[in-house]
């Protein structure tokens, strides 16, 4: 069809349609099991939460924008989504569900819509389209609140939160007081580039608004093999699983899985073809969610078909080939003069 056609159908499409698309197919490659090997503790499913800006505006878009004026008097208009997205330490960031960061129709609210207000909307669309998925939520330094802990306990989840200095301060007292007695655990890796070691340390049962959480940290070193200087990086978590010698670096590891929604999630998405973005559709609000969403889906395949066999192994037999150019080739094949099956089972074999 043609782009016009397409805008058409996504004027008036409601989003929650296509929405319920993704949650079929995210839920037909659970019951596959397909990601069932990267499970924390045999158990869990590690979901990173995390905001990105999609759209922003010189002007008012529509009636669900947000608005930030800055010093100089200059209002920007723009649009936020908030995403869960299903993590592995393979690469995998597919979208579980999304909400949309919007202020109410009309202008009568007292504070604009924002991440922690939309948490609350999307834990209830995960527990709607996902009630028996066992799940661990990884966040940033903006979610260690009593909301995100509650809803977690409510619907029985686990979470590894980062945890910054400012957060928590009384529970930030306890483990000052309580340090000499954490538990230490030290790693050595090694990459192309540095040798790594890792300190892991845990203090269990801190009390915190009656009831008790875990402090876990990892002290990371680099040391480059040519130039021999060390770099330093401290990652600190707050969690509702109780730590041992055994979970410890499996929990501090997984907790910096939280990245992938960073970089294989929304960077890829905004700077790897998929122009998230883009304003695909500049009038319409419902168009633009429903691009939005297709976009998810789109990725979501790219992502299980990059990792598939045979794309593996075309890559690998194909010295200094890499995934971004087997793509341009294949568009550069698929907008050429048509063609026939031979043809195209010629080039897919090639």
């Amino acid at each position: 069809p043609s782009t016009d056609a397409i805008e058409d159908v996504l004027r008036f499409l409601l989003p929650e349609e296509i929405e319920v698309l993704k949650v079929h197919l995210v839920a037909s490659l659970i019951e596959q099991k397909l990601f069932r090997k990267f499970r924390f503790m045999g158990k869990y499913y590690f979901v990173a939460v995390d905001a990105t800006g999609t759209h922003t505006f010189n002007h008012k878009h529509c009636e669900h924008c947000l608005t930030k004026t800055s010093k100089n008097g200059l209002t920007n208009w723009f649009h936020y989504v908030l995403e869960a997205k299903l993590v592995t330490s393979a690469g995998h960031a597919i979208s579980l569900t999304s909400e949309f960061i919007e202020n109410p129709s009309g202008l009568n609210f007292e504070k604009q819509d924002c991440e922690q207000k939309a948490f609350v909307r999307l834990s209830a669309k995960i527990k709607k389209h996902f009630p028996r998925l066992p799940i661990c939520i990884l966040a940033d330094g903006l979610y260690p609140n009593n909301t995100v802990f509650d809803i977690c306990r409510q619907n029985g989840w686990a979470f590894i939160i980062t945890l910054k200095d400012t957060c928590l301060k009384t529970f930030q007292t306890e483990v000052k007081l309580l340090h000499a007695t954490a538990i230490k655990r030290q790693v050595y890796r090694r990459d192309t580039t540095d040798n790594i070691l890792l300190e892991y340390s845990y203090i269990n049962d801190i009390e915190y608004n009656e009831h008790f959480y875990h402090w876990v940290c990892c002290k990371e070193t680099k040391t480059n093999h040519n130039s021999k200087q060390n770099t330093e990086q401290t990652f600190i978590y707050i969690t509702n699983i109780k730590q041992s010698v055994e979970i410890l670096i499996q929990t501090a590891d997984g907790g910096r899985l939280r990245w992938k929604i960073e970089n294989q999630g929304f960077n890829t998405q905004k700077n790897n073809g998929y122009e998230l973005e883009h304003k695909y559709s500049r009038v319409s609000y419902t168009a633009l969610q429903n691009y939005y969403l297709i976009l998810q889906i789109a990725h979501m395949i790219n992502q299980l078909t990059e990792k598939s066999n045979d794309v593996v192994n075309l890559i690998e037999s194909h010295a200094g080939q890499t995934i971004k150019a087997l793509w341009k080739d294949l568009l550069c094949f698929l907008k050429s003069i048509p063609y026939t099956e031979k043809q195209l089972n010629a080039f897919l074999s090639s």
